[in-house]
This record gives C-alpha cells, structure tokens and sequence, in this order.
C-alpha cells in the first residue's frame, strides 16, 4: 500500500512539515493491519518501531503479574505507540493490543534517527508527542489516585463516547474497568447510579449520554 501524506499529517509527529519533506519521509514509513485482538506491541520486547494510527481503536495497557489489566490509553488515528521506549533505547513498556481492524503506519528507529537530523522541525513535533504522554500519565495517576470510582467512570464517558450518533468503538464495562483501575462490578453499580439520576441511559450494548453538563460536574468534583 502507498503511504498518503495527507494521512502523515494527522499525527502531531509531521504537523507542520512541508509536502517535499514528507515525500521525502514516507520513504521510510510501512503501513501494518491488525485484526481484532491482534497485539501489535509485547511488554518487555526491545522497542524496534513508532506506530502512528490510522485507522481504527489501539488500547496500549499493562498486565500485573496475576492477570489484571491495567488500560493507559486508547490510540485512536492520529495517535502514536511506543514512543518512550523507542527514543528512550529501552523495552517496551506496555502492550498494545488492537480492539477493532487497525491500519497502522510504522517507522524503524533506526530510520527516524536519520529523519530527526534532517528535519529539524520533526524533532520539536516529537517534543510535543512525550510532552503529552507524560500529561496522559499523571492525568491517569490523578484518576486513579485521587478521583472517586463514579467520577472515574463519568470522565471515561465523556472522553469516549462523542454523542448518541457517535461512532466510536463500543466500551465494554470490562474494558471501562481496565481504564478506571476498579472491578467490573463497580462500574455497574457506577453506570446504574447515573442512569438512576439521569445522566445517562443504558441501552442494549450502548450507552447514550442524555445530560453531558451533568457528567462533566462529576467528572470535575469526582475527587
């Protein structure tokens, strides 16, 4: 498959580059298809690759030694994977596993070395990337740390489902714990307390938000 520029330029890692420099750089970038389920990334594995998503839901997480699944984040187009590790010359430090059929674009760090001594600016664009990853991860220590389980559960809503014509990938309340660090269970009793008090309405395998204002107070007082 051919890499298309306008593709490149969703990600912040060549926002802002010129099309002869991206010419120049899709020469180096692979595209890879994941189907659902697939890992794409193993914990612990050298860090041989950046991913940047095109299409589909990436969910980059983290597994205890008995078995729980910790989600840090979910890719979506436009995100990266295994950025830390890469410029950091370490292993992996999470998986990533695909939740729905994903196209990914990939570069070799050998490869994107050579690139950041060639476009400068591509290297102030990476600044902006780990910048953010470190803004995700005290947010998610916040999250876990500070904020109750209702209030977790509340930002999860509203960071995840856009509206009740949104299309985005379909949490399960599995999955929805994964990301707030709780049991299962707390997530029902969370999601039955916010339709009881009609912020939400849980529907057959979806949940509509019917008072988004609501959610955001609770979300922002949920500490």
């Amino acid at each position: 498959m051919v890499v298309k520029v306008d593709s490149l330029q969703s990600s912040i890692y060549f926002s802002g580059l010129g099309s002869d420099e991206l010419d120049s750089i899709r020469k180096y970038v692979f595209e890879k298809t994941a189907a659902r389920g697939e890992i794409i990334i193993f914990e612990g594995e050298p860090a041989k690759a950046i991913y940047i998503v095109i299409a589909g839901v990436v969910k980059v997480f983290k597994t205890s030694a008995d078995g729980k699944e910790q989600i840090i984040y979910l890719a979506r187009p436009g995100d990266s994977l295994n950025d830390v590790p890469v410029f950091g010359g370490a292993l992996g430090l999470a998986s990533a596993e695909a939740m729905t059929p994903v196209v990914l674009y990939g570069m070799k760090k050998e490869d994107l070395e050579v690139r950041l001594q060639e476009h400068p600016k591509l290297g102030a664009n990476i600044i902006k990337v780990l910048s953010q990853r470190v803004e995700q991860m005290l947010s998610l220590v916040e999250d876990l740390s500070f904020r109750r389980v209702t209030g977790r559960v509340a930002k999860i809503l509203l960071e995840n489902i856009e509206d009740t014509n949104g299309q985005r990938h379909r949490l399960t309340q599995q999955e929805m714990a994964a990301m707030a660090g709780t049991a299962r269970e707390m997530i029902g009793r969370s999601l039955k307390l916010l339709e009881d008090e009609g912020k939400i309405r849980l529907e057959r395998n979806r949940i509509v938000i019917t008072d988004k204002e609501a959610l955001k107070e609770i979300a922002s007082v949920g500490k």
